[in-house]
């Protein structure tokens, strides 16, 4: 069984995308902040990250995007942006930083996104 990681805050949205991937046969693990995030990376190695960018701490979604992309282990691992942050900057920074899809939440439905990670994993 394939394991996914979601970074998110918003309890509910988070929630909604471990609900619907469940259901679709994966194992869900999912964080709420940076700390959450990096244990995570550490202990559970997923075969997939949906991160967001904005959430509560030191360290956003960039920051753990450098993280998994130094951990060997991870170097490979499919990161999906899935954020609010929709400027090009952004999106630029994200693929720079090994990025392998960015998804701007308001323009995709689950359904959307879990074909996007179907086609990943």
């Amino acid at each position: 069984m394939k394991k996914i990681l979601i970074v998110e805050d918003d309890t509910f949205l988070k929630n909604l995308a471990a609900k619907k991937l469940t259901g679709e046969g994966y194992a869900v693990v999912t964080a709420s902040n940076a700390s959450e995030a990096s244990n995570a990376i550490e202990h559970e190695t997923p075969d997939l990250v949906l991160l967001d960018l904005l959430f509560p701490g030191d360290t956003d979604g960039f920051g753990i995007l450098k993280k998994i992309r130094e951990n060997t282990a991870m170097a490979t691992t499919p990161v999906i942006i899935f954020s609010n942050l929709s400027d090009e900057k952004d999106m630029e920074k994200a693929q720079g930083l090994g990025a392998t899809d960015y998804m701007v939440k308001s323009n995709f439905t689950l359904e959307e996104l879990v074909e996007k990670i179907k086609s990943l994993v």
